[in-house]
């Protein structure tokens, strides 16, 4: 929307919240990009908003009235990154897979983790078909992990130009550099993405159609979940099958490890599977990030209820000639399963 003169006096006098709305979503999944966190890109937008009602009075009609939030939105997350340290996912953050008779190291307090995307918001994001990344890649904890490793300014350059297909005139006004130093740290990010982003097939899996073999794999592990079937679990895992659970810094690699940490309580009181109680947990199935994913609840005996636990995302390999897990992620963060549309409690 260009607001030209004209129109700027009865602009002025509208409702501001209704004009700025329209742009939440894709606002939201810009910071999102930027922050890797969920959380951090809901509070950002608040803080875009907020700045850009603030700041009507300024915007003198030259540019759209999108490219004058997305100019609030990335000011404002390029501040909030001289604070915060990159985020990142536990296989990437350490190289080496843990022991799982040795008990994890302490949940880091810190928000180091990245965080999930629903893509229930993500649908309500524009798209650009012109740009270099499709809107799944660009948001996929695969392109984002390695985008974390790209400085603020430059993983903000690499967004606006690869990802929303900015013009490299249009970033540098907007970042107030030159059309050179946009180039320059453009060939920069480009490079580390070409040296660390390698999508495999179990990456490109993601985006198909959910065919009948997958259908039967996501439906055979909310069964091994929801009736302690730890064997049940383990065998649909490939035997290089990773396994990590955020803010937990530690994961693991193979069925061996993954049986052996789920079945004694390294995480808690009590074991994920091997008591014996069916029931104990509930998954109810969602997306993220493009990838399948599921809500999870786990059963609290003293109410009889079910309460939020975090959200589990899987990856799977290519469904011919056989659908196995390859990653096993699991969020343990209660707070996300009401941001992914579900109730804090289940019965």
């Amino acid at each position: 929307m260009v607001v030209t003169q004209a129109q700027r006096k009865p602009l002025e006098a509208s409702d501001r919240h209704t004009l700025f709305e329209p742009y939440r979503w894709e606002l939201q999944l810009h910071c999102y990009r930027l922050l890797g966190s969920l959380h951090d890109a809901e509070d950002l937008v608040q803080e875009t908003m907020l700045r850009a009602w603030q700041r009507f009075d300024t915007f003198k009609g030259a540019s759209s009235l999108r490219t004058w939030l997305y100019s609030i939105a990335t000011h404002a997350c390029l501040d909030a990154l001289k604070k915060r340290q990159p985020r990142t996912l536990p296989l990437v953050a350490d190289p080496t897979a843990s022991d799982p008779a040795q008990r994890p190291a302490p949940a880091l307090a810190e928000a180091l983790w990245l965080e999930p995307y629903p893509d229930s918001w993500l649908a309500q994001a524009t798209d650009n078909p012109e740009s270099r990344y499709t809107r799944s890649e660009s948001v996929s904890l695969a392109f984002l992990t390695v985008l974390q490793f790209l400085p603020p300014r430059q993983r903000a350059i690499l967004l606006l130009s690869d990802v929303l297909d900015w013009r490299a005139s249009e970033v540098a006004e907007l970042l107030e550099l030159t059309v050179s130093a946009v180039n320059s740290a453009l060939f920069r990010a480009r490079a580390t993405l070409a040296q660390h982003y390698h999508p495999d097939g179990e990456a490109r899996a993601q985006d198909r159609p959910v065919d009948a073999a997958t259908s039967t794999l996501l439906a055979r592990y909310v069964q091994a979940w929801e009736t302690d079937d730890i064997a049940g679990l383990v065998a649909l895992l490939k035997e290089d099958a990773t396994f990590s659970m955020p803010p937990f810094p530690t994961w693991y690699r193979g069925p061996a490890a993954v049986r052996t940490l789920l079945t004694w309580a390294p995480f808690g009181r009590v074991p994920f599977f091997g008591t014996g109680a069916h029931r104990q947990w509930r998954l109810c199935p969602t997306m993220a990030n493009g990838q399948s994913a599921f809500a999870a609840y786990r059963l609290d005996p003293a109410s009889g209820s079910y309460r939020a636990w975090g959200i589990h995302v899987l990856t799977y390999d290519d469904p011919t000639p056989a659908c196995q897990i390859a990653d096993l992620l699991l969020f343990q963060t209660p707070a996300l399963v009401t941001s992914f549309g579900f109730p804090p409690f289940a019965d």
